[in-house]
């Protein structure tokens, strides 16, 4: 038996975007309130009570999602410039004391993904060995909200209103590399791996071991570019090419295979706007003129490192 579930934390999440979600409906100078409400009390649905929910009703909550936010109704609310002014200037009389929480957060989540999984009451353990680093950074999250609560004086719903809007003008971006991911498994069951595989074999010379290494790491940087998520990109590209060639057809060790393509993938990361949460939404909060300035800033990088990939899996897969 577990005492401390996973469950238990995702519908804590919920709970606190339903709060958002109320927040948000009686904030009358929010400029898309009915819609931004509805989206993220839709998502507190699918999140907190989504272990305990038939798979077709998560789906369904996920197709209203989507429609909202296609159809623009979803949207960041309106900063006073009053509102503003007053929290640089607490910011200011706080000083470095306001940089302990955000430390406490990555000490509890490192020495709690070590020690959690290894606490046991009897037949009890405290936490499930394959959940205990999520559990630890959430632990470490609530750690660090309690003391920023503590530093700053303020009350518990001042968190959940201002850490609320970081969330709204985080958006839909939020939720945009778990639906990726799902859909690159849903690709991967409906087969587009072996249509891949079809296709390579046909256009690419894959009976040489370095083409088969070159297939499958710009194969994961390309479709990671078109799907934005490396772990969307991972099932269809190793089905696709990584096992048949790489694995079944030269010997490679899959070990070496799987990380240095991954790597690869997120290689692809850096220069696609799909990833919206790593290259377009901190553009948004940094008030950047480009929206494009993060990935142009990162695609030299990504250039070097791929290569690099490609040249390290070559040499050591085999």
């Amino acid at each position: 038996m577990t005492l401390l579930t996973l469950d238990l934390f995702l519908a804590l999440g919920g709970a606190f975007l339903a709060i958002l979600s109320g927040l948000i409906a009686t904030d009358e100078s929010h400029p898309q309130r009915w819609g931004s409400a509805a989206f993220w009390l839709l998502l507190a649905v699918a999140l907190g009570a989504g272990p305990w929910l038939p798979s077709v009703v998560v789906g369904y909550l996920l197709l209203a999602i989507t429609l909202l936010v296609a159809t623009k109704q979803v949207g960041a609310p309106r900063f006073p410039a009053d509102d503003i002014v007053l929290k640089e200037a607490r910011a200011k009389q706080l000083g470095n004391r306001l940089l302990w929480p955000v430390l406490v957060v990555p000490c509890v989540a490192i020495v709690g993904g070590a020690l959690l999984p290894q606490t046991n009451f009897g037949s009890w353990s405290l936490v499930s060995p394959k959940h205990g680093a999520q559990i630890a950074l959430v632990l470490g999250c609530l750690s660090g909200l309690v003391l920023a609560l503590r530093t700053t004086g303020e009350r518990p719903l001042v968190a959940a209103r201002e850490g609320g809007r970081l969330l709204q003008l985080l958006g839909w971006a939020l939720i945009l590399p778990t639906m990726l991911a799902a859909l690159g498994g849903i690709m991967g069951r409906a087969g587009v791996g072996d249509a891949i595989a079809q296709l390579v074999a046909a256009v690419l010379p894959v009976q040489f071991p370095f083409i088969a290494v070159l297939a499958y790491c710009g194969g994961m940087a390309l479709f990671t570019i078109l799907l934005g998520n490396a772990f969307a990109a991972f099932p269809v590209m190793t089905l696709g090419v990584g096992l048949p060639f790489i694995v079944k057809a030269h010997g490679g060790d899959p070990a070496v295979m799987g990380t240095l393509g991954m790597l690869s993938g997120y290689c692809g990361t850096l220069v696609t706007p799909m990833a919206a949460n790593f290259n377009l939404v901190p553009a948004k909060l940094l008030e950047l003129r480009d929206e494009y300035a993060i990935i142009k800033a990162q695609a030299p990088f990504a250039v070097a490192i791929w290569a690099f990939n490609l040249i390290v899996m070559a040499v050591c897969v085999y």
